[in-house]
Order: C-alpha cells, then structure tokens, then sequence
C-alpha cells in the first residue's frame, strides 16, 4: 500500500498534481496497521499533510466495511463527491460508496402529503413553497433536500415537509416502503465505505430510530475527520433538552391530526393551542434574548416557576386528550409518545440537583432551549466504542496542545489509544509571517473596533485587501464591518448577510475583498492561491466566562484539585486559534501574513503555550515589517 504514495504510485499516476508527502505516507502506514490490529489511533496531521487521501486509500485497501464521518455536512458533500471518487477511480476500487445524512436533510412523504391534505392552515407563501417541494420530490431519486433549489435554508417550509427523531412514524408509516430515509439506510447497508457526519454518527449513538433501529450500520473501522470537533458535539448528543420548537412541533402535529384524521376531536385544537400559548409565554418569563444562562439560577424566579407549571399543565393535558384517541392515527399516537417523553424530560430537568451535569437555558427572540449537558463524556464515549467493535480512528489538523494529545484523549477516553503527531510539510519560515502588534487597544476600551480598524487599516490596503479578518464576537465584527466599509474603496463581506458558499464565492470572485466574520468561518473553509494572503484574529478564542457549560466544567476541575485554566480554557483555547490560523497557508505555494491582536501572546506566560502550539512562522511586533512582507512578493 505504501507503494501508491511513491513518486510512481498508484496516485502519481491517476491524480494530476499529486505531489507525494513522507507525512502522508507515514499516516496511511500508521492506519493501515491500526486496521490490522483493531486498535484505536489518534493522528494530528499538520496543515498540507494530505490526511484525506492518508485515510482513503487504507481504507479502501482494508477490505472492510467502513464508516467515515466528518465534521460538517459540507465537507461530507465534499468527501463524497470529490475526494473519494478521485481514489476509488485510482485504486480501481470497486466496492459501494454510499452518502448518509440525518433524517432532517431528506423530504418526508406523509408529512407532505398531511399538509398538503390541511392546506388550508397554511400562508399562500408556505403554500406556494409546499407546491415547488412536492414537484421535486416528484422528480427526485433520494429525496435530498438540497436538490430543490430556489428555497432558502431558513424557509418555513423545511420543518414541515421533514421528519425528525420526534415525530417519524417509522415502520407504521403509510409512505415507509417509498421513505426516502429508509432508502438512504438500506443503500448504506449495502454500501462497503459509508460517508457520514459527526453530527448524525452521535445522535445516531444515543437514539434508537422508531421503527427501524440504528440508521447508521455497524462498521468494522470508524474514521473521524476533523475530530477535534467530536468532544463537544458528543457533549451535546449525550445531554438532555427541551426546547419551544419541540412544543410547537408536538402542538402543530396535533392540530394537524385533528383537521386530517380525528375531526370530531376539538379538543385537541384546543389542547394544541393552550401548549403553543404556554411555551410562548414561558419563552418571554425568560426575559432578554439572546442570552444563555444557568438554569439552577433562573428556575429560583417566581415568575419563571409559575411559567413552567403552567407549561408542565399544558403539555399533560395533550398527553391526556392524546391518550383519549390512541389508535385512530398514525400521527396521534406518534404525538402521544412525544408528549410522554417531553414530560420525562421536563420533569428531569426541574431536578436540578444531579451532580456531574452543567443546567443550562438560552433564548432567542422567539424560542428557548433548555439544557443539562454531562461535563465529560469520555466513559460514555468509551462505553459505546466497546460496545461497536472495530476500529477507531481520530484524525485533524488540530488536536494538540503544546504538542501533547492528552486534551482531546482524555476527553474521549482514549488513553489506551495509539497516536501520531505530523508536523506539516509546509516552509512557515518562508511562507509566513506572524505579527502581533504593539500599542493594540484594550478588548472592552470603548471604541476599541475602531481603533483596531484604523490601526490595521495600512496593511489591508497595502494587501489589496485579500483578507480574513475572524473575530471573537458578533458584536466585534458588526463593529469592525461599519468602520471597514466607511474608510475602505474595496468590498467588504460580512458573515450572515448571505449563505456561506455565497460569500465565499464572492470573495474569490471579487480577487480584492475583506471578509469579516466570526466562528463558522475559522475552520471548514479552504481557501487557495493569492486570493487570501491575510488573516487577522481580533484576541485569543477564550470562551466567554459566563459560559454556563465552561463554569460547570470550571466547578468540576476545581473539585479534582487541578487548575481549571491551564487544563480546560487554554487548550480550548489553543485549538481554537489554530483552526483559526489554519486559514492562512493551504497549499505549498501559498504566501501571507498572521495578524493576532491580542498582547497576551507575548505579556502573559500562557502566550508560550499558544505560540508553541503554532506553525513556526517568522514573527515580529511591526505593522511595518509586515506590510513590507506582504509586498514583497
């Protein structure tokens, strides 16, 4: 196997520009024997390594059943369309490849056709949009959502022409034999290389899909991308939430079975109603939006306590007119259950008393969630990779602190695992330049966004912009787009006022633009070429403090007799920066400027462990330095 990563390799010879890499090589050797021996492997494979390609072809070679999940659903379109194609036609390859989402990305049948039978309870847009659905699922083969152009991704319309966990009748189902879900999961099962999404791989492990089990097959090796992610998305699965959006789906439902299956049952419009009005008003003795809090604290309110008994009212009185009509519709008893899991959840979140977990709610102007989150998840993690035997393997670019793995292992409890650390193949020294500026204004000094604007102001214009400037907070970059886009001639791009792929395909096209944005664009985005040759950080990725999760884990450490800062926020912290450094040199020919606006770096002694854990680049403490190298080219 080792032979395909030569310079007259397999690869050489398929893939044009393959350019063979010892890092890379060293990696697929490293999962190859792994495979063999059943043994998990953690890899931090450097920026460059070409860990995709170190992990497909071993994979492929094994002969084995393989999942591989990444970390968004856009790198698995990716992953699927481009990458693993490219080696399974170099390899001659021919096992089944097959793409798996979660239930949420593919159109619902019967929830379609529901609708489309209560049409009347619907706006003429949600109407229109419901006609442009149905003609696509009229034409298309999987039922995936993202072949029905023309609709945005925040439309009304999903949720409604969707299934989820909840509300999924599974084998009772009058549309199962035609499901679109069940089609993707017996291709899958048919499938020898899976390609899913960490999202999906976690709920997956904790949730029993009605009717037809597990949705994901058993792997004999599990391959994890971009798994510095894992942690804190396994944290979320493995947590216990109640949210508005789960009362207004259960109450939308019950109303929906009313006016299609059950009409001579008005109370369950009036019980859906009273749920939609209690879940509503819970939401407002909320208060302000936009907040995330401690939900020990904000149960302790009088207000919010009357709230929730009346929400708790409300959502027993559905289970109870439910429970009057079991047997007369599919939906019905669907909602039924939902109502009955909906109260365990409640009622497991008023006690909030249980030690080991982080109580915690946020809101926004319309909906709130409400939370108990474990503070690890590494004996559940383990629990289940015993429980799926085969082989286990974690790779990203990001996984070290200060080039140790313990963070991420202890995390998952992988602490028997073997691992690899790959420094990347790139010339820092040559290619880059970090600079961390003097005279940098204080984070909360007032005006603190313009005078960071103004004071890197020279550099992007000496640039010609071509540059990310990733920020901390909302608030900073609304900040520093208002005063970008007041002192500069070239475009300005701002995350949220277009999808993702629409702004990054602006930003390339435009060959000149500034992208101001914040945390969905520190990682995930792959940007080549002359196009961008600057990223600016506004200080160091900290978790905010009130944080209620980082304050539990905080709790937790402090009661185990160790240090909370050097063992949770800064390797937090450190991974953080990296993927947001990350941005910056994506091929070998790839030139350009770090810019980390935060003085910590180099006043406090923590800066060392940040600094240690970066790719060696040049440094300086000069705008002037860094203009001219950006010049220079």
């Amino acid at each position: 196997m080792t032979d395909d990563f030569m310079p007259q390799g397999v690869l050489a010879k398929a893939l044009n520009g393959f350019k063979p890499r010892e890092s890379q090589r060293l990696m697929a050797e490293a999962i190859r024997d792994a495979i063999g021996a059943q043994q998990p492997l953690v890899v931090e494979a450097g920026t460059g390594t070409g860990k995709t390609y170190a992990y497909l072809v071993p994979a492929l070679r094994a002969d084995k059943k393989v999942i591989i999940s990444t970390g968004s659903k856009a790198l698995q379109d990716q992953l699927y369309a481009r990458d693993l194609p490219r080696i399974a036609q170099a390899l001659y390859y021919r096992g089944q490849l097959a793409l798996l989402k979660g239930r949420a990305n593919y159109l619902c049948l019967e929830r379609m056709a529901q609708h489309a039978a209560a049409g009347g309870a619907l706006t003429p847009e949600t109407l229109d949009a419901l006609s442009q659905v149905r003609a696509c699922a009229s034409q298309t083969e999987d039922g995936d959502i993202d072949n029905c152009g023309g609709l945005p991704e925040d439309s009304p319309i999903w949720p409604l022409v969707t299934s989820t966990n909840d509300n999924c009748l599974g084998s009772d189902c009058p549309e199962y034999k035609a499901c679109f879900v069940v089609k993707a999961r017996l291709r899958a099962m048919d499938a020898d290389i899976v390609v899913v999404n960490h999202h999906l791989f976690l709920a997956d492990m904790v949730v029993k899909e009605s009717g037809f089990g597990e949705l994901i097959p058993r792997g004999d090796v599990m391959i994890f991308d971009e798994a510095h992610q894992l942690p804190d998305i396994a944290s979320h699965y493995f947590d216990q939430q109640l949210t508005s959006r789960h009362m207004l789906d259960l109450a939308s439902d019950m109303t929906l079975a009313y006016r299609t299956d059950v009409r001579d049952m008005a109370q369950l419009q009036k019980s859906a109603d009273q749920l939609s009005f209690r879940a509503q008003d819970f939401r407002l003795a909320l208060g302000e939006p936009g907040f995330r809090g401690n939900l020990r604290d904000v149960l302790a309110q009088p207000a919010v306590q009357r709230a929730l008994v009346l929400l708790d009212d409300a959502l027993e009185l559905c289970h109870d007119v439910a429970k009057l009509a079991l047997g007369r519709s599919a939906l019905l008893d669907a909602a039924f259950e939902r109502a009955t899991l909906y109260r365990a959840r409640l009622k497991r979140l008023r006690n909030t008393s249980e030690p080991g977990f982080s109580y915690w709610y946020e809101c926004n102007a319309r909906h709130f969630l409400l939370a108990l989150t474990p503070l690890s998840v590494s004996h559940r993690f383990h629990e289940v990779m015993a429980e799926k035997a085969g082989t286990w393997i974690f790779t990203s670019a990001t996984l070290s602190v200060n080039d140790k793995l313990d963070h991420f292992t202890q995390r998952l409890g992988l602490e028997n695992a073997n691992s690899l650390l790959l420094a990347s193949p790139f010339d820092y020294a040559a290619q880059a330049l970090l600079c961390v500026p003097r005279f940098l204004p204080e984070p909360r000094e007032r005006g603190a966004a313009q005078k960071l604007a103004r004071m890197l102001l020279p550099v992007i214009i000496a640039n010609r912009g071509r540059c990310f400037f990733l920020c901390t907070s909302h608030q900073m970059m609304r900040d520093l787009a208002v005063e970008f886009r007041a002192s500069l001639t070239l475009p300005v791009l701002v995350q949220g006022e277009t999808s993702k792929r629409e702004i990054l395909r602006q930003f390339v096209d435009a060959g000149n633009a500034v992208l101001v944005a914040t945390n969905s664009f520190w990682e995930g985005v792959d940007v080549c070429g002359d196009v961008l040759s600057c990223v600016i950080i506004d200080k160091l990725p900290f978790t905010a403090p009130d944080d209620p999760l980082l304050k539990a884990r905080i709790e937790d450490c402090q009661l185990r007799g160790s240090d909370p800062f050097a063992e949770v926020q800064i390797p937090e912290a450190v991974i953080a920066l990296k993927q947001g450094v990350g941005r910056l040199i994506r091929d070998s020919d790839d030139r350009g400027v770090l810019i980390i606006c935060d003085h910590r770096l180099v006043t406090r002694p923590y800066g060392k462990v940040f600094l240690q854990s970066l790719p060696p680049a040049r440094r300086t403490r000069s705008l002037e330095r860094t203009i001219a190298f950006l010049t220079d080219a």
